[in-house]
């Protein structure tokens, strides 16, 4: 009977098997060069349709399929597979799972059609379809070879220069069908690389971060999914190596010449001055002042590097003014500079620039009078230029296409079709050039700033109602309402003794501060933290309510009309917060982020919180038990220098006092400078956290 006739007045009969819709172990129909190959023998499947245009009422459409494979065996002759799936209803997928006796490295064609009981539909390959062919491969690809021409391995060089220069291994194998490799660094990437063509070796960058031994594993994956057994390359990275050009401008006042740690001499015009101030919390010694004048520049009168390949400059540097475009460092090119760093006065306001082949790269915010640390970075191997600021990557990675620039660097004035122009007006210090990538970690090391420790107050005791520093800094005077609670010496054990009253500990060490939430506090003689500079206080906490009436402030410093900061526990949100006014006014606009946490009522150990304000960054921080989160950051672009006392237990409210806590206080650490997210698991142990 003919394909495609009715068997019954009214039946029609099943649609062709479209070839989108048919698969070979999961892979698209297809013959020819665009065959598929399987590592299995394949499950075929097929989605079939019969009308409903002639069913009776509540009637199905169900559908079975006829599979049919045929091939060329090693003796020249055909051979055939038939199979018919049991009854589904329309538009399923039906399926054949072939018989282990397929035949491997041998083109396998198949069709079906769909039958509904009384008739038959076209083949899937009749009229405009196509027959579906694979092949089935039970071979796996041989394991492939590597190498590296950057990063030997330690058999021939043990340790190999370095971090943040990119090496490239080439992948192999002498397998003709293996089309792509995967790859894993350990410790590090991992991805896929797929061959240019069948049996084609792939090249894999990579960029060591930190020093060490490393290892790379890599299988190679044929055309049918298969994949070899696993090669292992080792090798040994060395820590990055020093900077190729290094000026720390660290000189004696006077001095008409900047020495170079390496690198050329660079020599000073009239308009500078050495000897001048240093970046707190740094290894800077000293800096050198640029009036801004056509004589306020350094030069070796040589290049420090080929900005065509992979470099990175970098500075301290601190404007006297914002409002003009002022270069800290560039190199010269034919009437322009081949790169420059500095600040451009943009209209959002001032920022912080890279600009290097015809790229630039901008963010941060500068601020007269105000230290930051910039690093540049173009990387040749992916054609990015970078732009950090105080540690941090700014603004948007920018494709840049350098020119040579041969000419000489320059500190503080870059190159003009007229002679030099943009001269910077402030300070500059510890200008280096890298002639490699300077990775992430490496960057924030150079913009690391170590906070200095201003006070610990363990609350351990107090005499006279003042409880000392424990570095003999100034103590913390206890008001009525505030004093220090002793914990149990352990000498007495109710289960041995039950005569013995039993004294719960303190919440660190010996002793901690017991407020009484009417009128007790403790406050020092004076301001701690400059509020208006980076600092940062840490401070552990009981709540004794577990639903306090009404807001209990911790930790705040005031101005002349309001807190410079407070963290207050704010019961209505159950949350611990941070406020900050923006100005020193009554009802000035705040800054508040939170970090929600149940009052404990007076059990357990409480909370260790820690406010960190960033000056550099321009953000605030409120941590809790060690930890932030994006609810509990915000920014504060200005922060304003505050007058008042440190107090503990109480905040400002009007023209006086009031949210007094209700609870107990232990050690309040204060420092100046940012604490880092892991120093701040330090704080709230009894010690100080390791500043290294």
């Amino acid at each position: 009977m003919a394909a495609g006739t009715a068997q019954a007045v009214g039946n029609l009969p099943p649609e062709q098997p479209l070839v989108q819709d048919l698969r070979s172990g999961g892979k698209a129909c297809a013959t020819g060069e665009d065959m598929p190959y399987v590592s299995t023998p394949p499950r075929l499947s097929a989605v079939l349709y019969d009308p409903e245009e002639d069913n009776q009422p509540s009637e199905s459409s169900p559908v079975s399929g006829e599979f049919e494979a045929w091939w060329t065996d090693a003796a020249g002759l055909e051979q055939r597979r038939t199979y018919t799936t049991i009854t589904l209803t329309s538009g399923q997928s039906q399926y054949w799972t072939m018989p282990n006796d397929v035949p491997a490295n041998t083109v396998i064609s198949w069709h079906v059609r769909a039958n509904d009981g009384q008739s038959t539909s076209a083949w899937s390959d009749e009229g405009d379809g196509s027959v579906c062919s694979f092949v089935y491969d039970d071979v796996s690809p041989e394991k492939p070879t590597i190498t590296s021409p950057e990063y030997p391995t330690p058999e021939d060089v043990f340790w190999v220069d370095g971090v943040g220069v990119y090496g490239h291994f080439t992948v192999d194998s002498s397998s003709d069908d293996v089309v792509s490799y995967t790859y894993r660094f350990v410790g590090g990437p991992s991805g896929t690389v797929s061959a240019q063509q069948p049996g084609a070796a792939v090249t894999i960058p990579y960029l060591p971060l930190t020093s060490g031994p490393k290892s790379l594993t890599v299988h190679a994956i044929d055309r049918s999914g298969r994949s070899s057994t696993e090669a292992r390359y080792e090798f040994n990275v060395k820590a990055g190596r020093a900077p190729v050009a290094r000026w720390k401008l660290d000189d004696p006042a006077g001095s008409r010449s900047a020495a170079a740690e390496s690198g050329t001499t660079a020599r000073a015009g009239t308009g500078v001055t050495f000897g001048g101030p240093a970046p707190t919390g740094t290894t800077t010694t000293s800096t050198v002042g640029l009036d801004g004048s056509g004589h306020g520049f350094l030069t070796p009168d040589a290049p420090a590097t080929d900005i065509r390949r992979t470099f990175a400059v970098s500075a301290w540097v601190r404007p006297a003014e914002t409002g003009r475009k002022m270069t800290v460092a560039s190199q010269d090119a034919d009437g322009a500079p081949g790169f420059s760093l500095g600040l451009d006065p943009q209209d959002a306001g001032p920022a912080w620039s890279f600009a290097i082949g015809g790229a630039r790269v901008s963010g941060g915010a500068p601020e007269v009078g105000e230290w930051a640390h910039l690093l540049g970075l173009y990387d040749a191997e992916t054609g990015k230029a970078r732009l950090y600021v105080n540690g941090h990557e700014v603004g948007t990675a920018a494709d840049a296409t350098p020119a040579e620039a041969a000419g000489a660097f320059q500190i503080g004035r870059a190159r003009g079709a007229a002679g030099y122009r943009e001269r910077w007006h402030g300070d500059i210090g510890d200008v280096q050039v890298h002639d490699r990538v300077v990775v992430p970690d490496e960057v924030a090391e150079l913009a690391y700033r170590k906070p200095k420790l201003l006070g610990h107050w363990s609350l351990e005791n107090a005499t006279d109602g003042v409880s000392p520093e424990q570095s003999d800094g100034a103590p913390l005077r206890l008001g009525t309402g505030a004093s220090i609670y002793r914990g149990s010496d352990d000498s007495c054990i109710p289960e041995i003794d039950p005569d013995c009253t039993y004294v719960p500990p303190a919440l660190v060490g010996e002793g901690h501060l017991r407020l009484d939430g009417e009128n007790g506090y403790a406050a020092t003689d004076g301001p701690v933290v400059d509020t208006g500079d980076s600092f940062t206080l840490g401070v552990v906490v009981r709540l004794a309510d577990s639903e306090p009436a009404h807001p209990m402030t911790v930790l705040s410093q005031a101005g002349a009309h309001t807190d410079a900061f407070k963290v207050v526990y704010e019961p209505s949100a159950h949350a611990w917060e941070l406020v900050m006014p923006e100005k020193d006014e009554a009802g000035a606009p705040e800054k508040v982020v939170s970090q929600t946490e149940v009052a404990d009522g007076g059990e357990g150990q409480g909370h260790r919180l820690a406010v960190v304000y960033d000056d550099a960054t321009d953000t605030i921080k409120l941590y809790a038990d060690g930890y932030t989160n994006a609810q509990a950051t915000t920014t504060l672009p200005d922060g304003w220098h505050s007058t008042g006392a440190l107090q503990i237990g109480r905040a400002r409210v009007g023209d006086g006092w009031g949210e007094y806590l209700h609870g107990d206080v232990d050690e309040v650490q204060a420092y100046s400078g940012a604490l880092r997210d892991n120093d701040i698991l330090g704080l709230g142990a009894g010690t100080d956290p390791c500043l290294c």
